[in-house]
């Protein structure tokens, strides 16, 4: 069996070590939350938006209003991922850089290599998770913002608010130079952090899916009751937004994990012949960190942003419009 693998690894070789996805790798492994927010924010502008507008026998304004609420999200996504998921990332990796000293020192005595990277990949994914309720609010606050700007009206309005947006966002970052790093090793070391590093550490490659699963539900919950207390956005208009994001989300979550399970299954093999083609590189920890975090990340993202929308604008424009006739009625 260890012979077989060997061979196939051999024979993969040009793949496995190909350096453009090494390269990739190290850098997703470094960079998970920039990473996640980078794909989010790109399908939220781009692959969403062209998936609603795909959607047959919807209203156009109710399809608009959802159009709107996926490009804030995704640029209120890029705008705090700038302001506080690369400080964090900062910080974490100049820790990592002298993690060598910083263990002779017996700084994190009671964690292994392999529980350290799996406490520092989740204070870098942990980045999106602090930061959730705060981006539901922005989000709603720019859907009538951006609805506007798509009927090509308010467009000085728009400018201003999107620089103030900006600038609330930069002030508000608190994450800077030494602090951050201090900060973030004063958390490494505390005890609760290692106990948890120590009890999960085992499930490393469900930590990315994981995070991105809790994101999602403050998101959406926060998104929902933003909403729903929004005094810019129509009261007919609320509805098919609320229940777009809870179905969205519900469903992604289900589906996500289900699928993720089943490629984890399959791609054992794949997985096993990377090991083997790379056993001597110093760096297969990070390549393999990079994998579990890219993964879960590009899934969840076609799932949420490229099937969900067709499905969730039918149902929510049917009971949009189906409340509309009641309100006639009454």
């Amino acid at each position: 069996m260890r012979i077989n693998q060997i061979k196939n690894a051999q024979n993969f070789n040009g793949l496995y070590n190909n350096k453009i996805l090494l390269s990739s790798l190290e850098h997703i492994a470094d960079h998970g939350a920039s990473f996640a927010a980078g794909v989010s924010f790109l399908s939220a502008v781009v692959l969403r938006p062209l998936a609603i507008s795909m959607t047959p026998k919807a209203d156009r304004e109710n399809k608009k209003i959802l159009s709107a609420d996926s490009i804030a999200s995704g640029f209120v996504k890029l705008l705090v991922a700038l302001g506080i998921s690369l400080p964090i990332e900062s910080a974490v990796n100049k820790i990592k850089e002298n993690q060598d000293q910083l263990f002779k020192n017996n700084s994190f005595k009671n964690l292994s290599k392999k529980q350290f990277d799996f406490l520092t990949q989740s204070i870098k994914l942990g980045s999106n998770l602090l930061s959730a309720i705060p981006k539901s609010i922005a989000t709603v606050t720019l859907i009538p913002i951006i609805a506007g700007l798509l009927n090509k009206q308010k467009e000085q309005e728009v400018h201003s608010l999107e620089k103030q947006g900006f600038e609330t966002y930069k002030n508000s970052v608190s994450f800077k130079g030494d602090l951050a790093t201090n900060l973030i090793s004063s958390i490494i070391e505390s005890e609760p952090a290692q106990n948890f590093a120590i009890k999960h550490s085992k499930n490393s490659k469900n930590i990315a899916r994981n995070a991105s699963v809790m994101t999602d539900i403050l998101l959406t919950a926060g998104g929902v009751i933003a909403t729903s207390s929004s005094k810019k956005i129509e009261e007919n208009k609320k509805k098919p937004l609320i229940i777009s994001k809870i179905l969205s989300t519900v469903i992604s979550i289900f589906g996500g994990c289900a699928i993720d399970e089943i490629i984890q299954k399959l791609g054992n093999s794949f997985v096993e012949n990377f090991k083997n083609a790379n056993i001597d590189n110093p760096k297969l920890s990070k390549y393999l960190e990079g994998l579990n975090v890219a993964r879960p990340t590009v899934i969840f993202a076609l799932i949420y942003y490229g099937f969900m929308p067709i499905f969730t604008t039918l149902v929510s424009d049917k009971i949009s419009k189906k409340q509309l006739i009641n309100n006639k009625k009454v």
